[in-house]
């Protein structure tokens, strides 16, 4: 039974995330499909990289992953399909591949759109599906698609350096308001050199040691660990940190800035070393 997991930015409020599935099980009836999230902030590629990088890596080999975000960034001609250490990522071409993957796919090939289609999100799932529907089959990647594509790349956003502190971005708020910020647990690590550290963020908050679990702490009281992603995450004990710090990820609102000073908004969190 194929295994198909589902990622996009379309929410819940209508019919439209049944519609797809009803399309890819017109596809294959046999596919077995997991949501990963509908909820991911249109156009946040940093989020919906972080989401899909770490969800990816917890299936079997073989697992397909459908990412049904930001399709029609531009007028797609196609579609991509990747595969890249055992799993397959099928995405459009808008950069969003190589963000998750951190690097170039060790496969990757075009599904050509037919010129005269109205590319909605629905002809691009039957696209997709009958793709994945054939892989599983039995036909190779190069057999479904044309492997001689050149993709759009996009790089991931990674924390700044200097020599005694280590800068990172928000990049996530999850259901509990806890803060993600994209430094690795390695990132902090090889930038700490076992010295001692200060986390600073909004309001001079400051936070000087690693938690391992929210009970560290007492209830009420801020803490940072890393998550089960292993990125640095900056909580409250039973409380909001998001709300009662005033810390925001990137949101739409900027994006509309974006387009007018050509700069990208996230709030950060710098760690000095010591």
């Amino acid at each position: 039974m194929p295994l198909l997991t589902l990622t996009s930015d379309i929410g819940q409020q209508d019919f439209l995330v049944g519609a797809v599935k009803g399309q890819l099980l017109q596809a294959n009836s046999q596919f077995s499909i997991v949501d990963i999230t509908h909820q991911l902030s249109p156009f946040n590629y940093p989020q919906a990289s972080y989401v899909c990088r770490n969800a990816i890596k917890n299936f079997p080999e073989g697992t397909f992953h459908l990412v049904l975000v930001n399709l029609f960034d531009e007028r797609p001609e196609h579609l991509l399909i990747a595969e890249h250490h055992g799993q397959y990522i099928a995405c459009a071409d808008n950069g969003l591949l190589t963000m998750i993957l951190e690097e170039i796919p060790q496969k990757v090939v075009a599904l050509q759109l037919e010129k005269t289609a109205q590319k909605n999100t629905l002809y691009c799932t039957t696209v997709f599906g009958a793709a994945i529907n054939a892989i599983t089959a039995g036909k190779t990647l190069e057999e479904v698609g044309d492997a001689s594509v050149s993709i759009h790349v996009k790089n991931p956003l990674k924390p700044l350096l200097g020599n005694n502190w280590i800068e990172g971005q928000i990049i996530f708020i999850d259901n509990f308001e806890n803060v993600i910020v994209n430094i690795t647990r390695e990132d902090f690590e090889e930038q700490r050199k076992g010295r001692s550290f200060k986390i600073v963020f909004k309001r001079d908050e400051v936070i000087d040691r690693i938690s391992e679990t929210y009970a560290d702490v007492n209830e009420g009281e801020k803490l940072a660990l890393f998550n089960s992603a292993g990125y640095l995450e900056i909580a409250i004990n039973k409380g909001n940190a998001a709300g009662l710090f005033g810390l925001q990820g990137y949101s739409e609102k900027q994006q509309q800035h974006q387009y007018l000073s050509n700069r990208i908004f996230y709030q950060t969190v710098k760690i000095y070393f010591e």
